[in-house]
């Protein structure tokens, strides 16, 4: 029985000390969830504002709010909001959909963030445009820990 014993603390022992690392998507990955998002379309840089905090101290729940300067009438508005996390495990957070009825072009919501890392959002709007904004943030305790 103690050999049993003896195996079993060991073979824990050894698991313990196996190499691991935290899964995460690559910037390439963020980008080609943009892509999977919108297509073919052209994103443009601006219109999008992006506001999380510069500093987190827990990553399980981060405060994002996002909005879009767009007139949100019958003939413009913005009908889906994509935010992307470049570092998490999966780096399509969430989408929002939105019609002209809405009146603003603004959600938040609070996220979780695996790591330090640039926080993507992408606005499509009813014309065909497509706009862009991102912000960091600075994570001290990590979420989204899956070991792969």
């Amino acid at each position: 029985m103690t050999t049993r014993r003896r195996q079993f603390i060991a073979a824990v022992g050894a698991l313990g000390i196996l190499p691991w690392r935290m899964a995460q998507a690559t910037p390439a990955e963020a980008a080609e969830a943009i892509r999977a998002a919108v297509g073919s379309a052209l994103v443009k840089n601006g219109k999008v504002s992006v506001q999380i905090p510069p500093l987190v101290e827990n990553g399980n729940l981060v405060p994002l709010k996002v909005s879009v300067d767009s007139p949100m009438t019958a003939d413009d508005y913005v009908k889906a909001i994509h935010v992307i996390a470049e570092g998490n495990p999966l780096p399509n957070v969430i989408s929002f959909f939105l019609g002209p009825r809405a009146g603003r072009a603004e959600v938040s919501t609070r996220i979780r963030m695996a790591e330090s890392q640039r926080i993507w959002v992408v606005a499509q709007t009813s014309t065909g445009l497509c706009w862009q904004g991102s912000a960091e943030s600075l994570v001290t305790l990590s979420a989204c820990t899956e070991m792969i």
